[in-house]
């Protein structure tokens, strides 16, 4: 394993970097203020009937249950187009 600047390599910063631009969409798309807590993760479902990997989307409002969303694709693949769909279906 090669790490880079702060040990983290590309890969990672990349995702990072995806996963911030997903947060700000989220907020932008549902409204979000600012005390919202957005958690995006690309997860792999090692079970047959499950899609492969998937991109999980966690809303935590204070005072407010979490709401869940997923997109059946990886954070990479996630298009904004997708997103509000994925956005959208869980409503």
């Amino acid at each position: 394993m090669r790490f880079g600047l702060f040990g983290k390599d590309k890969r990672e910063a990349a995702g990072a970097d995806a996963a911030a631009q997903v947060k700000r969409q989220v907020r932008e798309l549902l409204g979000l203020p600012e005390s919202a807590v957005i958690a995006v993760n690309e997860i792999l479902c090692a079970d047959p009937a499950c899609p492969g990997t998937e991109t999980v989307i966690l809303v935590m409002k204070p005072g407010e249950k979490t709401r869940a969303f997923k997109a059946q694709m990886g954070l990479a693949e996630l298009t904004p187009e997708a997103l509000a769909q994925a956005l959208s279906a869980a409503q």
